[in-house]
């Protein structure tokens, strides 16, 4: 049965306006996704099933009083492989949204609602863009630098941030975006001593292996001669440039000492040292972010306190140059490893892989082909905007991501049959990821474990790069000696074994029961704080409310930074300006697949 999208969102709309929880569920499927982001729930959480669409409706719809459900202005609904698809577009109580459906047999499969802008709190561009120069006469007249400079004077001094972020790389910089055009107080403080810097301290090969296309940040993309894939210094100096342009209030070299909330205030107390002065900010909310992962992770391996050669995690790679003639141990097999591999190889040292665990490879070519639909050149021609795209991936509910992508990695797998056969002649373990779902997922779940080959798997299939497999045992004064015994010589050992949870980051400046309290970051989890469980609904304890008031983490790829900053931004603003915002907490209801 077809039925099109606009005359089911009229429907819709229809059993909102009249509170008819019945009649509105009766228009979803046995399976059906209702995704939100915040524009509901306030939240990032996904109802699954009908008595689970049914739990959000009574607990949110009086507070929400949604209007308006209509297929987008200037889009027309599709149809494909039996499943009919619609922009679409609403208002809320407290704002304006855009969403996704999709209609299997003339019911919701999919919905995907989420909130861009708050009504009365517009972000001033477009025909709201300000007007900048202040025409007339005026003898108290300030000028652009001078109201840049007082604001650069007062805040964190005689006047305090609503929010503070930890962390300025390209997370803290988008969502210090965000905020700054919806006129919240924000500080961005980073121990760097220059925005970029987080990216030029990297090993000398880095470069993003993601596209242009998906890699750009709120406001300003990047320009169209920018290169495919940007190396790491490039990048540096454009969130350096982004930063000024932006106008974002970043303090650089700048070392949070501690954190602690004061329940009688409401606030958080922050003790930060700047260019060596100490002082106390007390910011109302606090995000971390420090990246979806915390510390480096060090291994403890017998005998690496007798080991005469060099150490160094790969955080630390200064760079191959160095190491010419040298006997190199890489311990790890993912994306650094094998970019260390190669930039070592082609320096001259005598390179070695240790892969303690499978590793999932897909070549670059094969993740531009697949992403050609939403973020390509192609894309672009098509009409196909960086914001819409993003809208493209958030439609998809995590439940159904493995379904989704398990036929586009294996017809990568056909595709690319000989190279990986290439690869394990070589005795390389391969795995496409739990499920064989492949790499986004992998990456969601566990934030490591892939490699996206940009020439290092040519140098492991040929053995220009060796390979060892196993556990490393013990260290001895000049070698690593796996678990089999084998020993392989070193004058450097490169630990590429990734990085400690990222709460741990709240337990150093906060304190372990915070981090308790806390949870996981990260890693597809249940319900909607972040506690662990089966139904993989969200990732926990990103972009919404945590556990801990007034607690925020933010992070993940340039992309995933820059589309969720949004939702991330109007929870803080929507607090900032005394809207309610009570949080969803009703759990979906699990469906074992």
């Amino acid at each position: 049965m077809t039925v099109d999208p606009q005359a089911w969102l009229e429907r819709f709309q229809a059993a909102l306006t009249a509170r008819d929880v019945d009649a509105a569920v009766a228009l979803f499927g046995p399976e059906c996704f209702w995704r939100d982001l915040v524009a509901f729930t306030w939240n990032i959480a996904t109802a699954e099933g009908p008595e689970a669409v049914r739990a959000r409706l009574v607990e949110v719809l009086d507070r929400v009083d949604p209007t308006g459900f209509r297929v987008e202005e200037g889009t027309v609904p599709t149809r494909r492989g039996g499943v009919d698809e619609a922009w679409v577009e609403f208002e809320t109580s407290v704002g304006r949204g855009r969403g996704h459906l999709r209609l299997q047999d003339g019911k919701a499969w999919t919905l995907l609602t989420t909130l861009y802008e708050l009504t009365g709190h517009e972000e001033p561009s477009g025909t709201r863009r300000p007007v900048g120069a202040e025409h007339g006469a005026n003898k108290d007249r300030q000028t652009w630098l001078e109201r840049r400079d007082a604001e650069a004077g007062e805040l964190g001094y005689t006047r305090q941030p609503y929010v503070l972020v930890i962390g300025g790389g390209q997370g803290g910089i988008a969502l210090g975006a965000r905020l700054r055009q919806l006129d919240v107080p924000t500080i961005v403080v980073d121990r760097h001593a220059r925005p970029g810097d987080q990216w030029r301290s990297r090993y000398k090969s880095l470069c993003l292996h993601d596209p242009v296309w998906y890699d750009h940040l709120p406001y300003l993309p990047f320009p169209e001669n920018w290169p495919v894939f940007a190396p790491k210094d490039k990048i540096g100096d454009w969130l350096e440039m982004y930063v000024k342009v932006m106008e974002l209030n970043y303090w650089s070299s700048t070392t949070v000492e501690s954190a602690s909330f004061d329940e009688a205030a409401g606030r958080w107390d922050v003790e930060v040292t700047r260019d060596g002065e100490r002082l106390t900010l007390h910011p109302t909310e606090l995000v971390f972010a420090t990246g979806m992962s915390g510390k480096a992770r060090m291994p403890e391996f017998p005998g690496m306190d007798r080991f005469r050669g060099e150490q160094q995690h790969s955080s630390q790679h200064p760079g191959p140059e160095q190491y010419r003639d040298k006997k190199v141990v890489v311990v790890g097999s993912n994306n650094s490893a094998h970019d260390i591999c190669a930039a070592l190889w082609e320096h001259g040292a005598d390179v070695t892989m240790v892969q303690r665990s499978s590793t999932l490879v897909v070549r670059s070519e094969a993740v531009l082909q697949s992403m050609a639909g939403t973020y390509s050149e192609a894309a672009v021609a098509a009409g196909m905007t960086t914001a819409r795209a993003d809208l493209v991936g958030a439609s998809v509910p995590m439940a159904l991501l493995g379904r989704f992508q398990k036929p586009v990695y294996d017809r990568i797998r056909e595709r690319d049959a000989a190279f990986y056969a290439r690869l394990e002649a070589a005795g390389f373990e391969l795995d496409f990821g739990e499920d064989d779902t492949g790499m986004s997922l992998k990456y969601l779940r566990r934030g490591s474990g892939y490699y996206i080959d940009v020439g290092a798997s040519e140098l492991v299939a040929d053995g220009s790069v060796a390979l060892a497999r196993g556990q490393v045992r013990e260290l001895t004064e000049d070698a690593v000696v796996l678990a089999d015994g084998t020993a392989l010589p070193a004058d450097l050992v490169v630990y590429a074994t990734g990085y400690e949870p990222a709460n741990g980051w709240v337990a150093d400046l906060v304190d372990q029961g915070t981090a308790d309290r806390l949870g996981r970051v990260w890693g597809l989890g249940s319900g909607t704080t972040g506690d662990p469980g089966p139904w993989e609904g969200e990732l926990r304890n990103v972009w919404k409310p945590t556990a801990v008031p007034q607690l925020w983490f933010h992070g993940g790829n340039l992309a995933m930074s820059r589309h969720f900053s949004l939702y991330l931004a109007l929870q803080l603003k929507a607090r900032y300006e005394g809207i309610p915002t009570p949080v969803a907490e009703r759990a979906p209801v699990h469906h074992p697949r």
